[in-house]
């Protein structure tokens, strides 16, 4: 283990190349692990500082994170009582001393040239951050990705995005982006902090919110607000494990879509301040508001949880109720419409790509 101080410097090599550094918050993976980190020690962009933020595992992935910093000087670990992923993504912000930021989630696999493509193309079109495309994969895929991920790939196009964050609300439904074409797909972002590169500046004076299930989607319209442009990166560079005990597959609860729900609020009130139209975030308040009343709905008005339950809702309910009343009506129009075609993408890919993993 390595204690790294909050005020720790700003770093570059001897050889003057920049750092960057790779937070990875580690819970309780021990299964999906060394496939991780292997692929972030194995970049082919050697200049890293590797953050494996062990919080409060209990299945033996701590002593895996102490075995990497005793391998390679590169890797950093922090320890601490289980917080949660925002605390645990806070912490590796706070240890940071690259001039580049990056995140990988503990179950992923990173291309070995993901940060050599993504540095390449932040540092050549001056963006503030610069994000690649993904893969979603299977258990079962991990050891033929672990052989793809080896592969030599030619950086893909570059697009560069001027406006980040009406790109992130209004480009969101697969079917427009495929009838838009490669320029629409460009735009598209999704919540997820991982397969980007930020500079570092664009993190100052910015850290999640603990305690919650929805900490990306709180960070989107914050985050993507003071950029001034994101360069995407048309390359797999990223593997998203689909795994089914993972918190997005497994944490369906009443708790998580009302987290959910006060996230897209925040977002969408975040948007309207800034003058955007927040057609991502009406979709996501109104779906989740849609699975809590589906839940309520399957639970015994005689049971201890139903009042507690309810009582969410309705507040959820209300909270939905006058922020929609603060869009103008064509434009609801068009938020409703986005919502609906997304819903039914939502629909098929659950009964055509997501039995599949």
């Amino acid at each position: 283990m390595k204690n790294i101080a909050s005020h720790t410097h700003i770093g570059r090599s001897n050889a003057g190349s920049p750092v960057v550094s790779i937070i990875v918050p580690v819970y309780n993976s021990k299964r999906y692990l060394r496939f991780c980190v292997d692929s972030l020690i194995g970049q082919s962009y050697r200049e890293l500082q590797i953050i494996l933020v062990d919080d409060g595992s209990t299945d033996g992935s701590e002593a895996i994170c102490d075995e990497y910093a005793e391998q390679d000087n590169r890797v950093v670990v922090i320890h601490q009582s289980n917080a949660g992923i925002a605390a645990a993504q806070n912490a590796g912000l706070d240890a940071c001393n690259g001039e580049f930021i990056a995140f990988c989630d503990n179950d992923d696999l990173m291309h070995r040239q993901n940060i050599e493509h993504l540095l390449d193309a932040i540092q050549r079109s001056k963006a503030d951050m610069a994000k690649g495309r993904w893969k979603q994969i299977g258990v079962s895929q991990i050891p033929a990705t672990m052989e793809e991920s080896q592969q030599h790939i030619a950086q893909g196009a570059c697009t560069l995005i001027e406006d980040p964050l009406v790109a992130y609300e209004s480009v969101f439904c697969k079917t427009l982006r495929v009838l838009g074409g490669k320029g629409t797909e460009a735009r598209y972002f999704n919540e997820a902090n991982w397969c980007r590169l930020y500079r570092r500046a664009v993190w100052q004076g910015l850290r999640f919110t603990p305690g919650h299930y929805a900490q990306d989607i709180r960070m989107a319209g914050p985050l993507y607000s003071r950029m001034r442009s994101v360069v995407d990166v048309d390359s797999v560079l990223y593997f998203w494990l689909q795994e089914p005990d993972s918190v997005t597959h497994s944490k369906r609860n009443m708790e998580f879509w009302h987290d959910n729900v006060v996230a897209a609020a925040a977002n969408f009130e975040f948007c309207l301040g800034m003058k955007i139209t927040p057609y991502r975030n009406y979709f996501g308040l109104t779906s989740s508001v849609r699975d809590e009343v589906r839940k309520v709905r399957r639970i015994s008005a005689k049971s201890e949880a139903f009042e507690r339950q309810s009582s969410l809702l309705n507040s959820d309910l209300l909270l939905q109720r006058s922020l929609l009343a603060r869009i103008p009506a064509h434009k609801k129009c068009l938020c409703w419409g986005m919502s609906v075609l997304r819903r039914a993408e939502n629909i098929l890919y659950d009964l055509v790509v997501h039995s599949k993993h």
